[in-house]
C-alpha cells in the first residue's frame, strides 16, 4: 500500500478510537447528496449500511456521515466513515468502510505509523540510491583515458602550457578527432585536493549553461589529477586587462557583454539551475573568453552546493582570492549568494576602469580600485573612472554599470542586490537605482576605514 492510502487509512482507524456509540448517519451535503438518485453508487451505499445493524430506527440519510454500531458489546463496536462522492450518471461512487475493535486499534495505529516510516525510508533511500547511480555513470562516462590526455598536451609540453597558478598548470590539447581541449593539471601541492577535485567534476557536470565553462571529463592515474575542458581561445579576462594590445582593442560593446554574461551566469548559479551553487571565487582570472569574447564562468573547485531554501553558511576555512572577497566572509568565514554579488561588483569595476583589483598608481599617489571609484564617484568625476581606450558606447549605461557595481561591493550585505535585480537593472534603464552607500574595504591615503560597525 503507498504512502498516501497509509496515511488516509490510519486517520479513519484513528476515527474508530472515537467512542461513537450513539452517532448515527447524519447528513452534511443534504439529503440526496451529490450523486444520482437511485444509480448504482446510491444502490451500493445503502446496501452497505443496510448490513450494519444499529440500534436507533432513524431513517438512512446519505451525505458525509459517520456511524457507529455495538456488535457484541462496547469492546467490539464498529465504525463507518464514508463520503457521497459519487458521480454523475450511473458511475459507481466510492464508500470507504473502517472496522477496528476498541481493544486493538491502538496497536493497529501504531503497526500502521511503523509501517508509513518504514515505507518512507525506503522511497528516500531508493531516491539517493538513484541519484548516486546516475552520478556514477555521469562520472564514469566522463573519464579520460591518461595516454589520451598526455598525447594531446605533446607530454605536457611549455609550448602548450597556457598558464600557471596555485593549482598547477592548465595546458592546450587536440584530441585525434581534432577537438581542441584545455587540460587542467592540478600539482601534487595544490590548494585544491581530492575533495575539491571531485567536487569540480560533479557540480559541472550537473550543470550547463551557456556562460559557464563547460567540462569534456577529468582523468584520474596514480597521482595524476586532470580536468578537460572547452578550449576556449581568448584565455581569461585578467590577461586581457594586463595585456596593453589587447586592451586597447576592448571595446565597450565587449566589456558590456561580459558584464552582461557573467551576470546570466551567476543568477543561473544562484537561482535558476536544479541545484544552488555559492561560487566563492569569482575574479577575472576565473572568466574565459571564447572566439566571440563571450564569457564563461570558470573554476568550481571553491564551490559550495546550498539547499535551495538556505540563505547562508559559514565556515573556518578561508578560500578565494582577497579583494574579491565579501568582507563578512573574508573576515568572519560567512558566505552566500551575496559574497558572490561582491566579487561581481568588484568585477564590474574592473572592466569599465581597465585596472585590476590591486593596488595601482594615480600620479604619486597609490590607490585600490574600489577606493578610486568610490572616491571620483562621489566627487562626480565619473570621467576618471572610465578607461580611456573607451571612446564610444552609451555614456548613460556605462554610468550605470559603474553604479550598479558600486551598489554590489556595499558593506552592509543586506543593501546589496541580489543578481536577479542587477540582471533587471542592467536590462531596464527604466529601474531607478539606489543611491549606494560606502564600499566595504574603503581606504583613503593608504589606511583602512574603520570596519567596527561589521
Amino acid at each position: 500500500m503507498d504512502s498516501p492510502n497509509l496515511r488516509l487509512l490510519l486517520l479513519l482507524v484513528f476515527a474508530s478510537a472515537i467512542n461513537a456509540q450513539d452517532l448515527l448517519p447524519h447528513a452534511i451535503c443534504a439529503t440526496t447528496g451529490n450523486f444520482t438518485a437511485n444509480s448504482t453508487y446510491q444502490t451500493t451505499l445503502t446496501t452497505l449500511l443496510s448490513s450494519i445493524s444499529t440500534t436507533k430506527s432513524e431513517p438512512l440519510k446519505y451525505g458525509f456521515f459517520n456511524a457507529s454500531s455495538a456488535v457484541s458489546g462496547a469492546s467490539q463496536t464498529i465504525y463507518v466513515i464514508g463520503s457521497c462522492r459519487g458521480g454523475k450518471g450511473n458511475s459507481t461512487g466510492t464508500v470507504i468502510i473502517a472496522a477496528a475493535t476498541s481493544f486493538s486499534a491502538g496497536l493497529v495505529i501504531g503497526i500502521l505509523i511503523l509501517l508509513i516510516e518504514k515505507r518512507k525510508k525506503q522511497q528516500r533511500g531508493e531516491r539517493i540510491e538513484g541519484e548516486v547511480e546516475d552520478e556514477i555513470n555521469t562520472v564514469e562516462s566522463l573519464q579520460f583515458d591518461f595516454g589520451t590526455i598526455r598525447a594531446a598536451t605533446d607530454n605536457f609540453s611549455d609550448s602548450r602550457k597556457l598558464g600557471q597558478g596555485g593549482f598547477g598548470a592548465v595546458y592546450m590539447g587536440r584530441l585525434s578527432n581534432g577537438l581542441d581541449i584545455a587540460v587542467k593539471r592540478l600539482s601534487s601541492n595544490s590548494s585544491q585536493g581530492e575533495v575539491e577535485f571531485k567536487n569540480e567534476v560533479m557540480l559541472l557536470a550537473r550543470l550547463q549553461h551557456r556562460n559557464l565553462v563547460r567540462l569534456l571529463g577529468f582523468c584520474l592515474k596514480g597521482v595524476e589529477r586532470l580536468l578537460i575542458y572547452e578550449f576556449l581561445p581568448n584565455s581569461s579576462l585578467d590577461q586581457i586587462i594586463i595585456d596593453p594590445v589587447k586592451h586597447a582593442n576592448l571595446f565597450w560593446d565587449t566589456r558590456h557583454k561580459i558584464i552582461m554574461g557573467v551576470a546570466r551566469g551567476l543568477l543561473y548559479l544562484h537561482e535558476d539551475s536544479r541545484l544552488r551553487i555559492i561560487h566563492r571565487d569569482l575574479k577575472a582570472s576565473n572568466i574565459l573568453l571564447d572566439s566571440d569574447m563571450d564569457p564563461k564562468i570558470s573554476d568550481f573547485g571553491m564551490a559550495r552546493l546550498f539547499e535551495l531554501n538556505q540563505t547562508q553558511a559559514e565556515t573556518n576555512q578561508i578560500v578565494g582570492t582577497y579583494g574579491y572577497m565579501a568582507p563578512e566572509y573574508a573576515m568572519h568565514g560567512n558566505f552566500s549568494v551575496k559574497s558572490d554579488v561582491f566579487s561581481y561588483g568588484v568585477l564590474v569595476l574592473e572592466i569599465v576602469s581597465g585596472q585590476r583589483n590591486n593596488l595601482f598608481h594615480m600620479g604619486d599617489d597609490s590607490e585600490v580600485l574600489i577606493s578610486y571609484v568610490w572616491k571620483n564617484w562621489k566627487e562626480g568625476s565619473i570621467s576618471n573612472i572610465i578607461d580611456p581606450p573607451i571612446t564610444s558606447g552609451s555614456s548613460i549605461e556605462i554610468e550605470r554599470c559603474i553604479h550598479i557595481g558600486l551598489l554590489c561591493v556595499q558593506e552592509n550585505v543586506a543593501r546589496r542586490p541580489t543578481m536577479a535585480s542587477v540582471l533587471l537593472m542592467l536590462n531596464s534603464h527604466s529601474v531607478t537605482l539606489q543611491v549606494p552607500s560606502r564600499p566595504a574595504f574603503f581606504m583613503h591615503g593608504g589606511i583602512e576605514s574603520d570596519m567596527s560597525s561589521m
